[in-house]
């Protein structure tokens, strides 16, 4: 009673409750280290309202439950054990109500929960903000009546000021942690792009992911469309590699993996009757899909002998991890493919083109916002043309165009490595000038001699109808508004040629019926009989003719202009037209 006599006689004045508030936002404003603006709070309150037991118990939304974050006089297994669900004792009552709760002797009161028999009162106020409950200050005297109304509301004043500061600390220390968790993601993408040989990268995967989380069993199944199962790929089991048998399609918890398209988790493989009982002392298991580019590639599994092994900080780290270990394992693989067929380029080159035809988008890739349509026509078997289209889950689109050095097969093998290197670095790089950095960087580690690439990046919002545009050393872009040819200047150097080099980001703001047309050297350097070429100046005035027509309709009459010029390419040749909607 003498504490509380004290706070009330301190402000008599309301100016001066006024600046022990301002002194309690200041004090909370300090730091947005978590520990330390609790224990700030813990000493702000002992000054005005002294306390036997103090706790700040912070609200688990996922749980509903609250839990002793910071606590004054508490044994240490009941800071560490206790969970108070909402409605429960003292404090529970005050977060359901979001009221204070004041006891003037628990003795009487059935609410009240039993950590110290010497506790005679108990002040719970809650702490809310932005609308939701943050959690709740806990205060606890030996004495009977030790606090008061006036005490009640003045800490209720006190958690109003605080929740805040408490909440943007949460927020920060979350953000935090999934800063770092998404910057070693990044170095493990970085670790796992780089590697091009399939058996040495399921290898780095499966020692990775033990590091990151601890498994007993550890598969990467690829999906066999022939045979309509998930082909063994690569398994450890107990540090050993195995063999094991491959999973019909739809069957077992991978097969649940591949055809749900997500994370499929399982506590207790003995209740869940899609279990394949292949190993009897296995208890838990996780299932990952992989996914390139929308299709399910495969699956990658994680087993463990321990009952509820993997928790749900697991399966967003997998989920973070899946596309990655998807696009670098099917990278990998097509690598391997590549190189095989290199090595017998006389017999495989029309499979070679075929293969290449697969993996780059079709005819008229679908954007939303424009309507497009690209050809390529190689000047051998397969071309070292490149172009590809990405589209990031806010809806933005990501266009590559590009061509390799040289031509024939050699060029295509570079060609498929910087496609599969574009689809790994392409989710973690949204800029395009960041996407060439991180590209041009890769393809220094692993530089082929007289092997480089022209490339431009285009990032297209339909939202704004906004292009940004890189380029490294490509051809600008031809851009068509009514019948005239509009400039845009965008420069860098080829990749793979020199070491830390930076790309530049122009913007545009595309209008309605604008076309965009990007197009290959092969075009502009198309020779006829006398050796004269067709030319950028032939291309725009073929472009500004023809800039109403639709996507398609631009694309075939450019190449029927280039056969009236000559029927002989020595060059491949491809162009991609959009047209903004």
């Amino acid at each position: 009673m003498q504490a509380t006599r004290k706070a009330t006689v301190r402000f008599r004045e309301r100016s001066e409750l006024l600046d022990f508030l301002l002194e309690v936002s200041a004090a909370t404003a300090l730091t947005l280290d978590l520990d330390q603006l609790l224990a700030n709070v813990g000493d702000i309150v002992q000054k005005v309202l002294p306390y036997d037991l103090f706790a700040i118990l912070l609200f688990h939304e996922k749980r509903q439950d609250l839990r002793i974050r910071y606590g004054v006089g508490h044994r240490e297994e009941v800071v560490r054990n206790l969970s108070i669900a909402l409605g429960e004792g003292v404090t529970g009552t005050a977060a359901s109500r979001r009221e204070p709760v004041l006891v003037g002797d628990v003795r009487n009161d059935p609410r009240y929960l039993n950590t110290v028999d010497a506790v005679r009162t108990e002040l719970a106020v809650p702490m809310t903000a932005r609308g939701k409950l943050v959690g709740v200050i806990d205060l606890q005297s030996t004495r009977v009546n030790a606090y008061t109304e006036y005490d009640r509301a003045l800490l209720r004043l006190i958690a109003g000021r605080v929740s805040i500061a408490i909440d943007n600390a949460r927020l920060y220390r979350r953000a935090e942690r999934q800063y770092r968790t998404l910057k070693t993601l990044a170095h493990i993408s970085r670790e796992f792009s780089s590697i091009l040989d399939l058996n040495e990268l399921l290898t780095k995967i499966a020692s990775t992911m033990r590091e990151l989380i601890n498994y007993d069993a550890f598969s990467i199944l690829l999906v066999d469309h022939d045979a309509k199962a998930l082909r063994h790929l690569f398994s450890i089991r107990y540090d050993q590699r195995v063999n094991i048998d491959n999973v019909p399609m739809g069957k077992g918890i991978t097969g649940a993996a591949a055809e749900s398209r997500d994370v499929v988790r399982v506590n207790d493989t003995a209740k869940d009757p899609r279990y394949i009982c292949s190993h009897p002392d296995i208890r838990s298991e996780v299932a990952v899909p992989l996914i390139v580019q929308d299709r399910v590639v495969g699956v990658m599994d994680l087993e463990s002998n321990r009952v509820g092994h993997f928790t749900d900080d697991h399966v967003r780290t997998l989920g973070l991890l899946g596309p990655q270990v998807a696009s670098s394992v099917e990278n990998a693989r097509l690598y391997q493919e590549l190189a095989t067929r290199e090595r017998r380029m006389e017999e495989d080159l029309q499979a070679a083109r075929e293969l290449q035809r697969v993996l780059l988008p079709d005819a008229a890739p679908e954007i939303e916002g424009l309507d497009a349509t690209v050809r390529l026509r190689p000047a051998r078997e397969i071309s070292g043309d490149i172009y590809d289209v990405f589209e990031h889950q806010d809806g933005q689109t990501v266009i590559a165009f590009g061509d390799v050095s040289g031509k024939g097969a050699a060029a295509a093998l570079y060609g498929s490595l910087v496609s599969g290197l574009l689809r790994t670095l392409s989710p973690r790089r949204r800029r395009p000038a960041e996407l060439l950095k991180a590209l041009n960087e890769v393809l220094i580690e692993r530089k082929v001699e007289a092997r480089y690439v022209t490339l431009s990046v285009l990032l297209w919002d339909p939202a704004t109808r906004q292009i940004v545009m890189s380029n490294a050393g490509a051809l600008p872009p031809m851009i068509c508004r009514g019948s005239e040819i509009l400039k845009v200047r965008v420069e860098g150097v080829p990749l793979g040629l020199l070491d830390a080099r930076e790309y530049e980001e122009v913007p545009f703001q595309a209008e309605p019926g604008d076309t965009i047309v990007l197009y290959s050297d092969g075009i502009t350097d198309h020779l006829n009989a006398a050796g004269a070429e067709f030319g950028r100046g032939r291309l725009a005035q073929v472009v500004r003719a023809h800039c109403t027509r639709t996507a398609c309709e631009l694309t075939s009459t450019i190449f029927q202009e280039l056969d009236k010029f000559s029927t002989t390419a020595f060059d491949d040749q491809t162009v991609f037209v959009m047209k903004v909607r």
